[in-house]
């Protein structure tokens, strides 16, 4: 029942943070009002799409398809409310080239096929469908239905919003902070990508090892990466996932002037779900792989300092 109770909360959260942010905050304008309602038109028919399409096929990633597309299409959408000033154009291409890059790597595990609705599926899903707390079938399709499509591509909405405050400030003007905030965001980008591309390249010569019949030995024996970046975090590719959105706030905090403001609830419930998904994924790796629980105790989850080993 952890599964269920950790959803419960992450769903309430969703709807009480960014109420209660909201109403600590300035009142959107009216052009920022129209942008806000376009975007959840938007969502709306993401989350019908997403739940329809996971319940008929049985993959339930398509939220995964949709989690590096749609924050490109909301922060382009907001950008056109407010005739592309150059601090959402900046935004609005750092979130493109996030995208671009997220598009690609999951690309390259066979999410996206000419069936559209076909592809890879996230292989906790499967795992989670099996346990005793979504039988009968009822159980699993209400999770569905209010977890993976309602509040993730919720989520995916409000760490994009720091765009919509930007729209609300659109007339404060670009400054040496806003290229600081970029160059942090992009740095954030490419540590992601560099993280990725460890994982892939170990992982791809893992399986073919596997396929092939062939020894594995070395750090191919463990069955996980704690090389490169992963020898000083067991979620690097996590860790700048946050990193790069808690940046894109900041962009919301140079135009409003606002340290808090309500648009940051989008990256702090991002960094409560990675905190629960990484739980999930490493459960499962503990029981997989005998050394994992070593590797926790010597490498940091996300950032800190390593334990020798």
């Amino acid at each position: 029942m952890n599964i269920v109770r950790t959803a419960l909360l992450l769903i309430i959260t969703l709807v009480i943070v960014p109420i209660f942010s909201y109403f600590f905050g300035t009142a959107l304008d009216e052009v920022s009002i129209e942008a806000l309602q376009m975007v959840s038109k938007i969502l709306l028919i993401a989350i019908i799409y997403s739940f329809v399409v996971g319940e008929l096929t049985g993959n339930n990633s398509q939220v995964d398809k949709l989690w590096s597309l749609l924050p490109i299409v909301y922060v382009w959408v907001i950008a056109y409310y407010g005739e592309f000033s150059p601090r959402l154009v900046i935004m609005s291409l750092l979130v493109t080239f996030w995208g671009l890059r997220l598009t690609y790597n999951f690309s390259r595990h066979g999410a996206f096929t000419i069936r559209f609705w076909e592809g890879h599926e996230d292989y906790r899903w499967e795992i989670l469908r099996k346990k005793p707390e979504f039988q009968p079938r009822w159980k699993w399709t209400l999770f569905n239905l209010f977890f993976i499509c309602g509040y993730q591509l919720t989520l995916i909405l409000l760490f994009s919003l720091p765009a919509l405050l930007a729209l609300q400030f659109n007339d404060t003007a670009l400054n040496f902070w806003d290229g600081l905030v970029a160059v942090m965001m992009l740095f954030f980008i490419v540590y992601e990508m560099v993280a990725d591309n460890q994982h892939w390249k170990y992982q791809s010569e893992k399986w073919r090892k596997i396929k092939n019949k062939e020894p594995l030995e070395g750090d191919f024996k463990k069955g996980f990466l704690d090389k490169g970046l992963w020898a000083y975090s067991r979620h690097p590719n996590y860790f700048a996932e946050q990193a790069v959105w808690a940046s894109f706030y900041l962009f919301s905090v140079i135009a409003s002037g606002q340290w808090l403001n309500w648009s940051i609830a989008g990256s702090l419930l991002l960094i409560v779900l990675f905190q629960g998904s990484s739980n999930f994924s490493e459960e499962i790796s503990a029981e997989k792989y005998p050394l994992y629980k070593e590797y926790q105790k010597r490498v940091p989850r996300f950032i800190g300092f390593t334990k020798s080993k």
